[in-house]
């Protein structure tokens, strides 16, 4: 029986194939070409955005967790309460775990000869003997690798954002004037001044850390602001930074209570549930153009029908059943609906290769600020594609349901008379 259905749906599949490769109308052809284009345009415009939205969210969850880390651990009791040796070593032994590091956060100002009000920024005071290669593309004077831990634990001077020392007009070498707020022993809030040399800038893709963010050593940020601020945490690298809630619940179970332990994804829950809702909203929207397109397909078939209604009849009348003549027109929509799919993912996947190669889409830093980057990636990928091809061939197939279900009720004698 197995063989009988294979030999069928063979003969099917070729009889549906001739009608799609055989002489038509003038009418026949110019209904087919404008089902297939409609069916392009419409594949091609959703496989561009949802590569622009897994794009955006890919590459903004990358950069999120390259400039501070996938988890992050504060601490809750004392200010300046630290790891013991054990809890760090069991932090560090963890799989996937590839950094642990102590980092300082603060805030100020620095102000160049060319911008003497200065500008606000986020300190990040880096730990001693760590490198400075998790930022991004850094730019170094020659005394300096980004990739090695830093000789004598402390960055001679300060590394700033790309876009901040744009801002700024000034170059490695030069000087300009930190404004750091801290605290005065027991007079509460205040601020410490200091003159550092610009040794470095770094470049994430981030708009708001190559904006706004200037590295320096950790223990002269704390000296700064006054060890009593308590503003230092943990921040743990990973391998794989989609196992961060694994990773971020073992590291729970070994610090305890005095810490809080937090990662990326619940840092930034909000950000990330928004973009996902609006890629499924997005897929369905565009989905309608597919959806129209498909009505293309529906009459093409209808045109198909009625000018192949002999045809039909002496296939009925050879003994082909009405659910075979129906599924021999709901091979030749799928086949249209096919092709047409197959050319709209492989425009799609050009068109997003050629806008993120060359960065096409990028934009000035007063939207990069808005939007967090500064070129917009496409990132396709199988589940997209898959998602795209199977939507359009279940659509196609629906539209086509009708004017199969019409050729197939149709009676030999009554098709065999008709002119």
């Amino acid at each position: 029986m197995s063989s009988k259905a294979s030999f069928d749906i063979s003969l099917l599949w070729s009889i549906a194939w001739r009608f799609l490769r055989g002489r038509r109308s003038r009418l026949m052809d110019s209904t087919a070409r404008a089902a297939l284009i409609a069916i392009t345009i419409g594949v091609t415009a959703m496989v561009i955005a949802m590569a622009l939205m897994t794009g955006y969210r890919k590459d903004l969850q990358r950069k999120l967790v390259r400039g501070n880390a996938a988890v992050i651990v504060y601490p809750l009791a004392a200010a300046g309460l630290q790891l013991g040796g054990e809890q760090l070593a069991r932090a560090e032994s963890l799989p996937g775990v590839v950094e642990v590091r102590r980092v300082t956060y603060g805030q100020g100002s620095v102000a160049s000869e060319q911008v003497p009000d200065g500008l606000d920024v986020t300190l990040r005071g880096v730990d001693q003997g760590q490198g400075l290669g998790s930022l991004g593309a850094v730019v170094l004077d020659t005394g300096l690798d980004p990739d090695r831990p830093l000789e004598g634990g402390e960055i001679p001077g300060v590394v700033l954002g790309n876009e901040l020392a744009r801002k700024l007009d000034i170059g490695l070498g030069e000087a300009l004037r930190l404004m750091v707020l801290g605290f005065e022993g027991r007079r509460g809030l205040g601020f410490e001044y200091r003159s550092v040399e610009v040794v470095g800038t770094f470049t994430t893709g981030f708009s708001e850390f190559d904006q706004s963010w200037a590295v320096i050593g950790r223990s002269t940020l704390e000296r700064l602001m006054g060890h009593e601020v308590g503003s230092a945490l943990y921040e743990i690298e990973l391998a794989d930074a989609n196992r961060a809630g694994v990773i971020a619940g073992q590291i729970r179970e070994i610090l305890g209570s005095d810490f809080l332990v937090t990662d990326w994804r619940d840092l930034n829950r909000e950000l990330f549930t928004a973009l996902e809702v609006q890629k499924i909203a997005l897929f369905f929207v565009l989905g309608l153009i597919v959806v129209v397109s498909t009505f293309n397909v529906a009459s093409s078939l209808v045109v198909l029908v009625r000018e192949r209604m002999k045809d039909v009849g002496v296939l009925a009348s050879l003994g082909l059943s009405p659910q075979e003549l129906r599924t021999v027109f709901l091979l030749y929509g799928g086949a249209l609906g096919l092709a047409g799919t197959l050319c709209g993912v492989a425009l799609g996947v050009a068109a997003s290769w050629v806008l993120t190669e060359y960065e096409l889409i990028r934009f000035d830093p007063d939207l990069a600020e808005i939007y967090f980057i500064d070129s917009v990636p496409f990132r396709v990928e199988a589940p997209d594609v898959l998602a795209v091809i199977a939507f359009t061939l279940l659509v196609t197939i629906v539209a086509c349901w009708l004017p199969a279900r019409r050729a197939g009720s149709v009676l030999p004698a009554t098709a065999l008379r008709y002119e």
